[in-house]
């Protein structure tokens, strides 16, 4: 996977359509009552905070939520590990964006320790009931993975630590994490292959260039959140319209 540049305005003109296209879309789903998930997991430095950003950026901020997902507080350890996902699910009309997600149960926490062996092979069915629950009930959802090279995510690394408005991102886990790369990369493979699901199916993103990486991601939001719905604005109310044309110019 290489990281060659794409051209700066042909990605900007493209952002723009998908941007204008995916505001469509947000309208019509909530003039629908139709919800959606998108949910984006991915290694370190992938460019999930960028994919996150081009997309509240062109949506109505009323009709999303964007959830950070991080360890547990201690209450919520004291709770069924999902339960504080179910809490972030989106409301009707609403899109959610999960910037990681339940699939830490599966990833970092056992790797980390955190969560036991078992714990995790029980979560891969759990994972799926969940999602499957959620579709059942007419939610929408996409589940992108940003995929990138060690050498690419060491060169964002690099680029982030001599950066001041960017050093704040690194962290001494993000860089102890590297040495643990193989394990990871085994852990982000088998949860693809166990809870990619017809209802869910993960969408692998090659993120090692980032426009095009984030062309990618609006797409396949598009494709799967936008599939059968008609965006089109809907006709005026003809009571609203006959108000008007009576009142036109004396309100």
């Amino acid at each position: 996977m290489s990281e060659g540049k794409m051209d700066k305005t042909a990605y900007k003109s493209r952002l723009k359509e998908l941007q204008k296209r995916l505001n469509l879309l947000q309208h019509a789903m909530a003039r629908q009552s139709l919800n959606g998930i998108v949910v984006l997991e991915g290694w370190d430095a992938a460019g999930k905070g960028g994919v996150i950003r081009r997309i509240a950026w062109a949506l109505d901020p009323r009709h999303l939520k964007v959830w950070s997902i991080g360890a547990p507080s201690p209450a919520e350890k004291r709770q069924h590990w999902l339960k504080r996902f179910w809490q972030r699910l989106p409301d009707d009309g609403e899109i959610a964006v999960f910037d990681r997600s339940w699939y830490g149960r599966v990833l970092v926490e056992p790797i980390e320790g955190f969560a036991s062996k078992e714990e995790a092979s029980r979560a891969y069915r759990e994972i799926n009931e969940f999602e499957n629950m959620l579709t059942d009930e007419g939610v929408r959802m996409i589940k992108l993975f940003l995929d990138i090279t060690p050498q690419t995510q060491y060169r964002r690394f690099e680029k982030r630590f001599r950066s001041p408005q960017k050093r704040w991102k690194m962290t001494r886990e993000d860089l102890r994490n590297r040495s643990r790369w193989d394990d990871y990369d085994e852990a982000y493979e088998r949860m693809i292959a166990e809870t990619s699901t017809p209802a869910a199916p993960w969408v692998r993103i090659n993120a090692n260039e980032k426009r095009a990486a984030r062309l990618a991601c609006l797409e396949e939001i598009l494709k799967v959140l936008g599939a059968g719905i008609d965006v089109a604005p809907p006709p005026i109310d003809p009571d609203v319209k006959a108000f008007f044309d009576e009142k036109n110019g004396k309100l």
